[in-house]
């Protein structure tokens, strides 16, 4: 069985990908800035790790010894337009979901590259391939954190390391509903926020995550690079995909 490191297993995908990999044998490593919200996880390891911070992440780490596999997982959203969102909010959310990433993949590429093995998990979305209005800092943070996993896959593949991006549309995991809005009530764009309900329909539960996660490390380093969760995922990608480069895609279902 492979040691787990999860982080952001507070809540939401994280935690449920810990109590199903748990349940397998695995011996996880769950990770969380408040460490007190992991006490009813069934975990080896219970560590603070705040991705944001790079002594945290050196101490977890430290702490954590061996890791076989890293689900890189911690994350938020926000819901604003380009034109008004602060821009100390796109810092935070950059600085979460893909320099956090990143920072914490760096601390265990040494370990997995000397002994020649390993596997990286990187949770992005749908939106590591396309915008949605008012989301689009998301989309912009995820496709950044899809383009470093190339990169990663190429360099670190040389050495045995295996990187796998998951992509799930809506997850019924809490996150849409904590995300920081930036709209008030005259704000010109505000109309758009009531037009967002489409992008969450068919939402995949926190557990069909988990089974995909799960899936993979069970694949090693047969599993494909980019993994779409569900059929929604598979169905939207594959338009997306499909679509010239200049297509509106998504401009009908928001006409307004």
């Amino acid at each position: 069985m492979a040691r787990i490191l999860i982080t952001g297993a507070s809540r939401g995908i994280g935690r449920a990908t810990a109590v199903a990999l748990g349940g397998k044998g695995h011996e996880v490593i769950a990770t969380a800035r408040d460490v007190s919200m992991l006490d009813d996880i069934p975990a080896a390891q219970k560590l603070q790790l705040d991705v944001t911070d790079q002594a945290s992440v050196d101490a977890a780490l430290a702490r954590a010894g061996r890791v076989d596999v890293l689900l890189s997982n911690a994350g938020s959203t926000v819901r604003a337009p380009l034109e008004t969102i602060p821009l100390d909010a796109v810092r935070d959310l950059f600085e979460l979901n893909c320099f956090g990433a990143l920072r914490v993949a760096q601390g265990v590429l040494p370990q997995m590259r000397e002994r020649g093995s390993g596997q990286i998990i990187f949770m992005s979305s749908i939106q590591g391939r396309f915008v949605i209005p008012l989301i689009g800092t998301y989309g912009a943070a995820k496709q950044a954190l899809e383009a470093f996993a190339e990169t990663i896959a190429i360099e670190a593949g040389h050495f045995g390391v295996s990187v796998h991006v998951l992509q799930p549309p809506a997850v019924t995991s809490g996150g849409a509903e904590r995300a920081q809005v930036y709209l008030d009530d005259d704000n010109p764009y505000r109309p758009l926020l009531d037009k967002l309900g489409p992008f969450r329909a068919a939402p995949v539960s926190v557990e069909q995550v988990a089974d995909a996660v799960a899936a993979t490390i069970d694949a090693g380093s047969e599993a494909a690079f980019r993994i779409p969760i569900g059929e929604t995922a598979k169905s939207i990608l594959a338009a997306r995909k499909a679509a010239p480069d200049d297509a509106l895609f998504l401009a009908a279902p928001l006409a307004w």
